[in-house]
């Protein structure tokens, strides 16, 4: 039996940018995708801590170091820039495989979206 789990979360990072004429996406920071083991086109969950939503989109790589956020197409309707989110990665594995899987969890800085420490 497979069962889904969290993989990835990047916990409380702000909304730099949205972007409505954009085909779709969210672009992360890429400093954060590697800190949280997300890759290019990788499918997450991105909850909005400000309002509620939660939406589904894929990733694409933002400039190194530069704590962009960006929500674009129809996404970047259920966001304000300065909305504070969490973005969720899952995958999917063997039940006793699960027990042991441990996620990479990345806190960053929520007004500047850097990594701290």
């Amino acid at each position: 039996m497979n069962i889904e789990v969290v993989k990835s979360k990047i916990h409380k990072v702000s909304v730099t940018e949205a972007n409505l004429q954009y085909v779709g996406s969210i672009t992360i920071d890429e400093d954060l995708m590697d800190a949280a083991n997300i890759i290019e086109n990788e499918k997450v969950q991105v909850v909005n801590v400000n309002n509620g939503e939660r939406i589904e989109t894929y990733v694409i790589k933002g400039d190194r170091g530069s704590g962009m956020l960006c929500l674009n197409g129809p996404a970047a309707r259920r966001v304000a820039v300065g909305d504070v989110v969490i973005i969720i990665a899952y995958a999917s594995m063997d039940f006793e495989e699960a027990k042991k899987f441990k996620p990479s969890l990345v806190f960053p800085d929520t007004e500047t979206n850097l990594l701290v420490g």
